[in-house]
């Protein structure tokens, strides 16, 4: 097969593979989705189930996870025949938030930046977006406890997670050997510092509030360049000059999605809560054994002040399975019978740990 004949037999598929996706994307449509029920056209469960069912249909050669990110943005293109979804997210814009709401929600969805995580929350409960996105936990860094601390008073629930590898570029419109300021947040510097000892050496390295605001400042300057992530190279037209020069390749970070519906179960599900006990010796080891005793297992525990009383403690909870599947219902139970307090954040679908 010469080239022409190539091209022309790729052009064909082309065109049947568009005809399918609008009609797939017609199909797939919400009737009663629109400006003001958008949400009703997203399900985590279902699109779940929809993603685990083209892993295992693909044949190869393609990647399952290269395949499923396909699919991803058709499920996205589908959704914003009804209207886009609004997404608000801790911004600013091109932070690793965004990054990972992106990855979850698609090119199809509006997304709006918030300058806090109680701004996302609020966003959320007023219906001014459809979703939210914060930052829960990370791998080196541990656990994000304002977010923490909003789940406990917000009525929202979590209805997906996302984890997103965090993974540093160098970005510059100037070669390597030609720049001679690099901005980022103080952190990121940390992050890099085997980099930057080989390959910064002698370049003045300034603090920016976030790495967006970094690599605002490099496209801004003359010889100026920035350590952020690649799609801050994107939105701020700056060029990619080195890519995942972190010290640490396992450095990620889990985010939850947060909205006003609950998730049914997709089959492989975690759920989060939250609880507080009586003040007693062996309290916590009586709670726990409720998801012992039942083969449940715990994926994170964490404790934090109540800020209510001196020394009460309120501790969260992952644990695998659905708040509607018999033996979580059972485990659930118990623990309220033992607790002080107990709040259910939310049964989701399991993300895909990076």
């Amino acid at each position: 097969m010469n080239a022409k004949e190539r091209r022309e037999k790729i052009e064909a598929i082309d065109k049947k593979l568009i005809a399918l996706v609008n009609r797939r994307s017609r199909l797939a449509a919400i009737p009663t989705a629109g400006k003001g029920n958008r949400a009703a056209g997203y399900s985590p469960a279902a699109e779940e189930k929809t993603l685990r069912r083209v892993g295992r249909l693909n044949p190869g050669p393609l990647d399952d996870r290269v395949l499923r990110n396909v699919y991803r943005e058709i499920l996205s293109a589908g959704r914003s025949l009804a209207g886009p979804l609004r997404i608000a997210y801790l911004g600013p814009e091109a932070t690793f938030t965004h990054a990972a709401a992106r990855e979850k929600f698609g090119a199809g969805a509006e997304y709006i930046p918030s300058e806090s995580i109680a701004g996302v929350f609020r966003d959320v409960e007023t219906s001014a977006v459809e979703f939210g996105v914060v930052p829960i936990e990370n791998s080196l860094e541990g656990a994000v406890t304002y977010t923490l601390d909003m789940l406990l008073d917000s009525p929202l629930q979590v209805c997906s997670e996302i984890f997103l590898r965090v993974s540093h570029c160098l970005l510059s419109n100037s070669p390597l050997p030609e720049i001679k300021v690099v901005y980022s947040h103080p952190q990121v510097f940390g992050q890099c510092r085997g980099f930057i000892q080989q390959q910064l050496a002698g370049v003045e390295l300034r603090e920016a509030a976030s790495t967006a605001r970094a690599a605002e400042l490099a496209a801004a300057g003359q010889k100026t360049g920035a350590l952020a992530g690649k799609l801050a190279a994107a939105i701020y037209g700056l060029k990619i000059r080195r890519r995942n020069i972190e010290d640490s390749a396992g450095n990620i970070t889990r985010f939850l999605v947060i909205g006003k519906r609950a998730s049914p179960p997709s089959g492989r599900d975690r759920t989060s809560l939250l609880f507080s006990l009586p003040h007693r010796a062996g309290s916590l080891h009586d709670a726990l054994n409720a998801f012992k005793s039942r083969g449940i297992n715990l994926t994170k525990i964490e404790s934090r002040p109540s800020k209510k009383k001196a020394w009460e403690y309120y501790f969260f909870v992952d644990l695998e399975g659905h708040r509607n599947s018999k033996k979580v219902k059972a485990a659930l139970e118990e623990l309220e019978s033992q607790a002080k307090f107990v709040k259910i954040l939310g049964s989701y679908p399991v993300g895909e740990a990076g």
